[in-house]
């Protein structure tokens, strides 16, 4: 295997626990706050999690619950918005937390002089605020959905990585936990290591070179550890 000189983080349900309990609750409170009737619990939220990105989550929502075309846009698009304020004061408020051995692999791999990265299609208004609240100044190149509004599981947030880092895919390995983000790692040029949760547990990440449980999985640790570059006094 060749060296690595990236390692590329996913964010929701791979760096921070924040699907169950941030996205989903931050959602039932804008359909609150918009005095609509519509509630998601864990099952149904699981269910589309597997439509990639807020909007269009909520756009599919509105239309299968018998909402028009046009309307399920609009309401959509302003849920939306109110959803994202919220999300960033639960944030704020540390209600979402990093994932079990996110730190100690971060440290890992910084202390072996490998940069790390973000790829994902959440975006910035909450993800700026979550990843300093969670883990401070760590990532060098942090891509969100507001700079590419290609969602995944197209490759656009890692091949934007990729440009702006100079970092050719051979050498670089991306993190995920789903079977979107596994594809578009894997469309982007990227291996890429699957840590998935209780949401994509039954996920296909069959595209991933290795699949854990979680980031403190001693299969996911043991794997970095192999494949980082010595520190210099070593």
């Amino acid at each position: 295997m060749s060296r690595l000189d990236a390692v590329i983080f996913d964010v929701d349900g791979t760096l921070v626990d924040s699907e169950r309990d941030g996205h989903r609750v931050a959602f039932n409170a804008a359909f609150e706050a918009a005095e609509l009737s519509d509630r998601w619990d864990i099952a149904t939220y699981g269910r589309l999690l597997k439509i990639t990105g807020g909007a269009k989550r909520l756009a599919f929502w509105f239309e299968s619950t018998g909402r028009s075309p046009g309307e399920a846009a609009e309401l959509a698009e302003r849920l939306h918005k109110r959803k994202t304020q919220i999300m960033r004061r639960l944030v704020e408020d540390g209600q979402v937390q990093a994932r079990a051995g996110a730190h100690q692999l971060i440290d890992e791999i910084e202390a072996s002089g490998v940069p790390v990265h973000v790829a994902t299609t959440g975006t910035r208004a909450w993800v700026e605020p979550l990843l300093e609240h969670a883990f401070g100044n760590r990532f060098h190149t942090v891509i969100t959905g507001t700079e590419v509004p290609d969602l995944k599981p197209s490759p656009a947030a890692y091949l934007e990585v990729l440009r702006r880092t100079g970092c050719p895919p051979e050498h670089a390995v991306a993190v995920e936990d789903s079977a979107n983000g596994v594809q578009a790692a894997v469309a982007a040029g990227l291996r890429c290591v699957a840590a998935h949760n209780p949401y994509t547990r039954d996920d296909d990440l069959s595209g991933a070179t290795l699949v854990a449980g979680g980031l403190d999985d001693p299969a996911l640790v043991a794997w970095f550890h192999r494949r980082l570059r010595k520190r210099p006094d070593e």
